[in-house]
């Protein structure tokens, strides 16, 4: 069946159709008092700074699908996926928003609604197979068509090289455990940086690298699906490692871009005025915040957090002579992704103290957001900063109010941050498309833009039609 591009939007028109059918999607129509369009009469009460970089994020394996086409190689998540138990409903990244198939679709979708970047992520395994040797034709001339097309468009590519999808053929030889995992991943983000040249402005090594000790290697509900926290903390040096390493590839290249790491970062707060609570809350922002930042930014980790590792600790056998200044290469920006705060009690134990999303584990706080800008500028100096994920799941398909007021109160908080000093570039909502949402499958949807898997058409949400005017405005 052909292939449907964009649409002609009317008034309270449907983003899309799918590829499935020639039929026009379903219309989302928008609160007209949450998501007018086009441009606002008067200018907005909080405008931001000119040029400011709009975005919207993805990731590979949750919306490409076509994962075993044109000589794609599996990875971590294809293994996981497939096993018994692992996913919600056993859902799979197979198809997921069959992006591959229709990003011409959707990169009318982002010039329509206005973006200024988009942050993705390259499929390891689909360039290279088994994560090293030949680079696949097919599936690196995937990545250059999907950045000419948001070049013509106007729109600024951020690529993400590592979001969790290790090749499988890697992790069969020890995966992120092994030291060497690291330069394997500098040897592929050197043909990247080679392949593509200055075609990508941003480049961003790792995303969310203490996701992957945290799920994939303490709960195990990640791939790889392991739950020994003394080794997961050596993959997450070994991690770190790899981002070091790549920016060192970069550098190497006499590239004109930048290039940073993405960490999601949790503020971390007392759940009362005790001593103790105080204590345990500095505990973990060592834990949730230092233990990323100081290496990539300061080359050390917070000795606070190292004294928490056994003197047989792995951990402390993986860190060699040189690998702290290795990590520390200067980054040109960091990518910060946030989704909620962290409450500790004088006993050490999490407490939430706000209202959730769908994600249980999602605690709504709009202003952490603000205290964690501001605590980037004041301990780590004025680097340039970018928000590469924010958002949040809900179950109204379509007029997804609440969505529009998490995002209008987290936009808010970056303002307020703004105004304060903070070099904040560019912020990207988490997520463009509904998509694979790793263990949950596709029980939550994260997406501004709907999307029916039984048929791939694509309609747009309340919250696309509201982040269109904020975009048009450049401001709330």
């Amino acid at each position: 069946m052909r292939r449907r591009h964009l649409l002609t939007l009317a008034a309270a028109g449907a983003v899309s159709a799918g590829c499935g059918s020639d039929d026009a999607p379903p219309q989302a129509k928008a609160s007209p008092a949450d998501a007018t369009t086009g441009a606002a009469a008067s200018p907005p009460a909080r405008a931001f700074p000119k040029g400011f970089g709009w975005g919207a994020a993805t990731s590979a394996y949750q919306i490409e699908g076509a994962a075993t086409e044109d000589g794609r190689g599996p990875s971590v998540w294809d293994v996981f996926s497939h096993q018994k138990g692992r996913t919600k409903g056993g859902d799979t990244g197979d198809v997921a928003a069959d992006h591959y198939h229709r990003f011409y679709e959707d990169l009318d979708i982002m010039k329509d609604l206005g973006l200024k970047s988009y942050r993705f992520s390259i499929s390891w395994s689909r360039v290279l197979p088994t994560g090293r040797g030949p680079v696949n034709a097919k599936g690196i001339d995937f990545y250059h068509k999907l950045v000419d097309g948001l070049v013509a468009r106007g729109i600024a590519p951020v690529a993400t090289l590592f979001h969790w999808d290790t090749p499988q053929a890697l992790q069969e030889q020890g995966g992120w455990e092994h030291r060497d995992c690291a330069k394997w991943f500098a040897e592929y983000a050197s043909t990247m940086f080679y392949s593509f040249g200055d075609k990508v402005p941003t480049w961003l090594t790792l995303n969310e690298p203490k996701t992957v000790v945290d799920a994939g290697y303490t709960s195990g509900i990640h791939a790889p699906g392991k739950r020994d926290r003394r080794i997961g903390n050596v993959a997450g040096h070994h991690l770190l490692l790899a981002h070091g390493l790549a920016v060192q590839a970069y550098r190497a290249t006499g590239a004109k871009g930048r290039i940073g790491a993405a960490l999601n970062l949790s503020p971390a707060y007392p759940a009362d005025d005790s001593a103790a609570a105080r204590k345990h809350a500095t505990a973990a922002d060592a834990e949730e915040n230092r233990r990323w930042l100081d290496p990539v930014l300061q080359g050390s980790y917070p000795q606070d957090w190292l004294a928490t590792q056994a003197a047989d600790a792995p951990v402390r056998g993986a860190i060699q002579d040189g690998d702290l200044a290795v990590i520390g290469t200067r980054s040109d920006l960091l990518a910060v992704q946030y989704y909620n705060p962290a409450y500790v009690t004088a006993k050490g134990a999490r407490v939430k103290k706000h209202k959730t999303s769908q994600a249980s584990w999602q605690e709504i706080y709009p202003e952490g957001l603000y205290d964690l800008l501001t605590r980037i500028k004041r301990d780590y100096g004025d680097i340039p900063l970018i928000i590469t994920e924010n958002g949040m799941p809900t179950t109204n398909a379509i007029q997804d109010q609440d969505r529009i007021t998490f995002l209008r109160d987290h936009l808010t908080a970056a303002h307020r941050a703004i105004q304060e000093g903070v070099k904040l570039e560019s912020y990207h909502v988490w997520s463009l498309l509904d998509n694979f949402e790793w263990a949950e499958g596709f029980s939550q949807r994260w997406g501004i833009v709907h999307v029916d898997y039984e048929t791939q058409t694509r309609s747009r949400k309340a919250s696309y039609d509201w982040y269109k005017s904020v975009i048009a405005n450049n401001g709330l």
